[in-house]
């Protein structure tokens, strides 16, 4: 069984008729930005709407100013075309801090490093809180070199006692690596990579 067609009712003339951006009865315009796939109206054309097919919704944003990746899912900007790591279907999850379905979000997205997606504004609100990697794999979200540099001078200006000198492993959040490495009471570095975000294992 069918259904029936959408219909819209003209706020000027009340006709009622079949989706269109102008009033077939009076001929106004219903919607400065008109979207006959999605049966969108919107006045508001600074937002530079445009709908993708292969997303199959509108963005806003500009055509001319992304790009949609398959692998991924989603458009994103021109500025990451080059540079993000695909995660498949990355854009139909929640954001791991809001939980607001990201895919049909109209709030600036961020893509880390790793390829997990989150609000431009989460992430500010996360590094305020001193949060540096990714909630969802725990990677570091951003680049940590300098605080690892810092982290290096802190573990060498604290030596441990000698009656502490035991041997611990470790998993690096960073490159998976498993390793057994020295105690330190402030951080433990990965040997393979260099970072500091590492958890103790054993």
């Amino acid at each position: 069984m069918g259904s029936s067609p959408v219909q819209v009712i003209c706020s000027l003339c009340n006709n009622e008729q079949e989706v269109k951006q102008d009033c077939s009865n009076c001929g106004a315009r219903l919607g400065k930005y008109f979207c006959g796939k999605c049966n969108f109206f919107d006045d508001d054309v600074s937002k530079n709407q445009f709908h993708c097919d292969r997303c199959g919704i509108c963005r806003t944003g500009g055509a001319d100013n992304f790009f949609h990746c398959e692998k991924c899912g989603c458009c994103y900007s021109f500025v990451l075309k080059d540079s993000h790591r695909c995660v498949d279907r990355a854009m139909h999850q929640n954001c791991p801090i809001c939980f607001e379905y990201m895919f049909e979000s109209a709030r600036d997205i961020n893509v880390l490093r790793c390829g997990h997606m989150i609000h431009v504004e989460c992430l500010r609100e996360m590094r305020a809180h001193r949060r540096f990697s990714c909630p969802v794999c725990l990677k570091s979200a951003c680049d940590m070199s300098d605080a690892w540099q810092k982290l290096d001078r802190q573990v060498a200006a604290s030596p441990m006692p000698a009656i502490q000198k035991k041997m611990i492993w470790i998993l690096c959040n960073d490159c998976g690596a498993a390793s057994e490495v020295q105690f330190h009471i402030l951080a433990h570095k990965c040997p393979g990579c260099s970072s500091y975000n590492t958890r103790q294992t054993g």
